[in-house]
């Protein structure tokens, strides 16, 4: 008889973070994820003993996947408006997985200014750092306006109250861009 198939952490996070992307995070237990594996509870609650370390283990995972997908842009793109777009795409091609990361609670940080602190975000503000020639403090300053612009219409999105026409958010996201860069540059350092 050959030996039974592993049943791994990574491959229970895997199963944990399509079960939100299909159904969302409500549905996340270990009853779920065993069934996307197809096998008994036992080896999620093995890896896992509790059901809150297998949500927030995915909640990692799921914010990593977001964090690469917003560091995907173009090519010769501005990067802020090239993330910014990819910030409010992510919440159209995956509104489960969005709401989990901005709507759960699972977040570790509990306001912006923590999230601008957090390690996945170093990346994303380097770009925007790089590509806009600023200072780092006024480089905050920017993503915050400019973040908060984008989270609203990508939550709006994820939550189906407005359709994604994505010629007029690009058009609006650059108009807050450029405000929030003139504001940037002209003010006292």
């Amino acid at each position: 008889m050959p030996p039974k198939a592993k049943v791994t952490a990574e491959m229970i996070v895997d199963a944990a973070v399509e079960v939100v992307r299909q159904s969302g995070f409500e549905k996340l237990n270990a009853r779920t994820v065993s069934g996307q594996l197809h096998c008994s509870t036992q080896p999620v609650m093995y890896h896992f003993s509790t059901v809150e370390g297998l949500k927030k283990a995915a909640y990692r995972r799921a914010d990593h996947l977001h964090t690469e997908y917003l560091m995907n842009t173009p090519p010769g793109q501005d990067p802020i408006l090239g993330i910014g777009l990819n910030y409010i795409r992510f919440a159209v091609e995956e509104p489960q997985l969005f709401r989990f990361l901005f709507q759960s609670g699972y977040a570790e940080e509990n306001n912006l200014l923590d999230m601008l602190d957090s390690e996945e975000l170093v990346p994303v503000l380097e770009a925007v750092r790089e590509g806009a020639g600023l200072s780092r403090r006024k480089t905050r300053e920017l993503f915050i306006t400019v973040a908060l612009f984008a989270h609203g219409y990508a939550s709006i999105i994820a939550n189906n109250h407005l359709a994604f026409d994505e010629k007029l958010i690009a058009e609006q996201l650059e108009r807050a861009w450029n405000g929030a860069l003139l504001a940037a540059a002209s003010a006292d350092d």
